[in-house]
């Protein structure tokens, strides 16, 4: 990854939880790292724990940012969903997907956009 992509997803981080903390989720953490992937935000929203996937893209040409969340990256989050389940027994998980259009500033949040798990 380079240095301009890290970058990019740094800010589209920021202004994700910027847009999330508006919402009243509360931050839990951020960029943790675990044996099978990363998660980009956890936060807390009421009773529920929340692992949130930010994508981000500086232009739409090559398609939406949302898109970039495939069957592989569906299945990686469901084994960081079940990873924070098992640190976390007695609360709800569930996952959600936050694209960001850097060029607009535009989000999009996608509430419980990873179910099976």
């Amino acid at each position: 990854m380079t240095y301009i992509s890290k970058q990019l997803g740094s800010t589209g981080e920021d202004l994700a939880l910027k847009y999330l903390e508006k919402k009243g989720f509360l931050l839990i953490g951020r960029n943790i790292r675990l044996k099978f992937g990363e998660i980009d935000l956890l936060m807390k929203d009421k009773d529920t724990l929340v692992v949130v996937e930010v994508k981000t893209k500086s232009a739409l040409d090559f398609g939406l940012p949302q898109e970039e969340v495939d069957f592989h990256k569906k299945k990686k989050l469901i084994l960081l969903a079940r990873a924070v389940s098992q640190k976390f027994p007695e609360s709800k998980i569930r996952i959600d997907v936050v694209a960001v259009d850097e060029s607009s500033k535009k989000l999009d949040h996608i509430s419980n956009a990873v179910e099976d798990y």
